[in-house]
């Protein structure tokens, strides 16, 4: 493929794609900054497979490599990039078949704080944070981690899901704080009781990806069905006894 630093998941077969029916992008940043989605597959592999195009930071590790080092905030404009100039390309075999109007920023832990350094990108529709938030004070993560200041969260301009572990979750405090931070977007913060591992390795991704993908859906194809799950007094989520939600300017 021509974008040798990602990782793409997509739909098995194309045809069924075009100019009625378009692939939304969803970019993805991994867990602990990795330059490889290998910890994420089920999970990117079953969101891919409901018709969307995931491209994800870094490539697959050969056997016996361990890891492929360290990845950047800017891989996910690459994708993004990538997605555009695909879409216009003639011989591409995604030409005219991704929406370039509907576009996803994703990760989870510092692959989250890297999609939140991405969000305020103008192509960007939603952003979906996993496992992950601003923390509270500069020189507080890992090195390698992007430096946000709780500030930054200003500058979104798209509504925002957050996926956390439950109070067990390293990141639970930080990305609660964000949601009650954020008053100018619809925000959703959902918890399930896993800790800061999530559920992607799971078959299918787990409940992660189901809420994941449900949120795409309605954020990016217009489908009302998914956006039950997210809207109204009693949301469809809040039925859900694995998951506990919070939610702000989204009726």
């Amino acid at each position: 493929s021509t974008l040798q630093t990602h990782t793409v998941f997509r739909p098995a077969d194309l045809t069924p794609f075009g100019s009625k029916n378009k692939l939304p992008v969803f970019a993805w940043g991994n867990g602990a900054c990795a330059n490889s989605p290998w910890e994420h597959i089920n999970f990117l592999s079953e969101v891919s497979s409901h018709g969307f195009l995931v491209i994800a930071i870094g490539t697959m590790p050969l056997e016996g490599e361990r890891g492929r080092g360290r990845s950047e905030s800017s891989q996910l404009i690459d994708a993004i990039d990538w997605a555009i100039a695909q879409n216009s390309d003639k011989s591409s075999p995604y030409y005219n078949k991704i929406d370039v109007t509907k576009i996803a920023v994703s990760g989870m832990s510092c692959g989250g704080l890297q999609a939140l350094e991405t969000a305020p990108d103008p192509r960007v529709s939603t952003v979906i944070i996993c496992n992950s938030g601003i923390l509270p004070g500069p020189g507080s993560g890992m090195p390698g981690m992007p430096g946000l200041a709780k500030d930054h969260l200003l500058k979104l301009h798209t509504p925002v899901l957050y996926l956390l572990g439950g109070e067990s979750d390293i990141a639970y405090a930080n990305g609660m704080d964000d949601f009650k931070r954020i008053n100018h977007l619809p925000v959703f913060a959902a918890n399930m009781d896993v800790g800061h591992g999530g559920t992607y390795s799971k078959p299918h991704g787990g409940e992660f990806a189901k809420v994941a993908t449900s949120w795409l859906q309605w954020q990016l194809k217009g489908d009302k069905k998914a956006g039950k799950l997210f809207r109204g007094k009693s949301c469809g989520l809040s039925k859900d006894p694995n998951w506990k939600v919070e939610k702000k300017n989204i009726k």
